[in-house]
C-alpha cells in the first residue's frame, strides 16, 4: 500500500484561529474524500483539540495530516502546546472536569468521535493525536508509521515530502527535502515522491538512483530511503543530503549515514548500509527543518506512544522555524 501525506498547519494564537483550523482541516478532509458525516466529526475534533490547546496550553499549533491509500482514508489531528501539562490525565477525559472554568467536555468528545486517540503530557506541554478513519484497510505489517510535514512559516506550499509503501514483510519509506522552500522545492519533492511510488518495490539504492535521474530537471533535493524487513531483523538505508536518520532501541541510539550531495545534481555516490533492526526498534527520519540534538530518553514513556505523537512532539520541541520541516517515525505497533 503506497502512501503520500497531505497536511495543513495552523498556529493557535487566539479564538479566531480555532475556526481557521476547523476550516482548513475540513477542506483537507473533503479533498481526501471523507463523506459529509465523517468530515463533520473531523471538524468537531479539530475544534475541541484546538480550543483545548489555546485555553489550557496557552496556544500552540494544530496540524491535520491525511492520506487516501486506495480508498482507505486516515486523518490525524495533532494538537501541540507548550503549557504546564495535564497533571491528571485520567480525570481530564471525564466530562465535566476542567481546570479553566470550561464545560470540561472537550477531551471526552474527541475520544468518542475519533477512531483512536493518544496523548503525551509533561512539563514541556501536551501533545494529542486523534485519528479519523474511513474505509479502513487492515495492515498486515507489525510496523506503525506516523509523520508530520509542515511548510516554512508563512508559506502555504511545503517543499518536504514523506512517502511509504507497506507490506506484511517489508516497509519502505522515503523522505525528501526540496532545495530551499516554496513552489520550486515542492516540485522537486513531488517528483521524488512520484518516482518513489513508481519504483518502491526495488532496493533502496536503485530507488534513489532513479530519483536522481528524474530530479535533474528540478532544483534538486536531499533524499533518503529506508527499508525495514522485521522478520530478517534488517534495516537497509541510503541517503544523500541532510536528511537525518536514527535507529533507537532499548539500549542504544545509532545514527545512519547519508552522503554529501544534492539528488538530481551533485551526487558523488549511492551507498546502501544494512544494520540490525532491533527488537522494539524505532526509526526516526527528519529534514533539516528539525535540530538534531533531540534525545527521546528525556521523554519518559514517549517511545511507547503512537508514532505520529512522537513525530509531533519532536516537531514542537526541535523545529528550527526557518525552513520546511518533516519527520517520520516507524516503530512496532503498541
Amino acid at each position: 500500500m503506497e502512501v503520500i501525506l497531505q497536511s495543513v498547519a495552523v498556529s493557535l494564537s487566539d479564538i479566531s484561529s480555532v475556526g481557521e483550523a476547523r476550516r482548513q482541516g475540513m477542506n483537507l478532509g473533503s479533498l481526501l474524500g471523507l463523506n459529509e458525516v465523517t468530515n463533520g466529526e473531523l471538524g468537531i475534533i479539530i475544534t475541541e483539540a484546538a480550543r483545548n490547546a489555546l485555553i489550557h496550553g496557552g496556544g500552540g499549533q494544530l496540524i491535520v495530516i491525511g492520506q487516501n491509500a486506495g480508498g482507505a482514508i486516515n486523518v490525524d489531528v495533532l494538537a501541540l502546546d507548550r503549557g504546564k501539562g495535564i497533571k491528571d490525565v485520567t480525570r481530564a477525559f471525564e466530562d465535566g472536569y476542567s481546570t479553566a472554568g470550561t464545560p470540561g467536555t472537550g477531551l471526552g468528545a474527541i475520544r468518542r468521535l475519533s477512531s483512536n486517540l493518544d496523548l503525551f503530557s509533561n512539563n514541556n506541554g501536551t501533545a494529542i493525536v486523534a485519528s479519523v478513519v474511513q474505509s479502513e484497510k487492515a495492515s498486515k505489517s507489525d510496523l506503525e508509521i506516523g509523520s508530520v510535514v509542515v511548510p516554512y512559516p508563512g508559506e502555504v506550499i511545503c517543499g518536504d515530502r514523506i512517502s511509504w509503501r507497506q507490506e506484511a514483510q517489508r516497509t519502505v519509506v522515503m523522505a525528501a527535502d526540496g532545495l530551499g522552500h516554496g513552489p520550486l522545492a515542492a516540485d522537486a519533492a513531488d517528483e521524488s515522491a512520484h518516482i518513489f511510488q513508481k519504483h518502491s518495490q526495488e532496493p533502496p539504492g536503485e530507488i534513489l538512483a532513479r530519483i536522481h535521474d528524474a530530479l535533474k530537471k528540478t532544483r534538486g533535493a536531499a533524499v533518503s530511503v529506508a527499508e525495514i524487513r522485521p522478520a530478517m531483523a534488517a534495516l537497509t538505508y541510503v541517503g544523500v543530503g541532510n536528511i537525518a536518520a536514527t535507529v533507537i532501541s532499548d539500549s542504544q541510539s545509532r545514527s545512519l549515514i547519508s552522503h554529501n550531495g544534492i539528488v538530481g545534481h551533485h551526487l558523488h555516490r549511492i551507498q546502501e548500509f544494512t544494520v540490525e533492526w532491533p527488537r522494539s526498534g524505532v526509526l526516526i527520519m527528519h529534514s533539516d527543518g528539525l535540530q538534531t540534538r533531540w534525545d527521546l530518553s528525556q521523554y519518559a514513556g514517549l517511545t511507547k506512544r503512537k508514532a505520529s505523537l512522537i513525530a509531533g512532539v519532536l516537531l514542537r520541541d526541535y523545529r528550527r522555524e526557518r525552513d520546511d520541516a518533516s519527520v517520520v517515525v516507524i516503530k512496532e505497533k503498541s
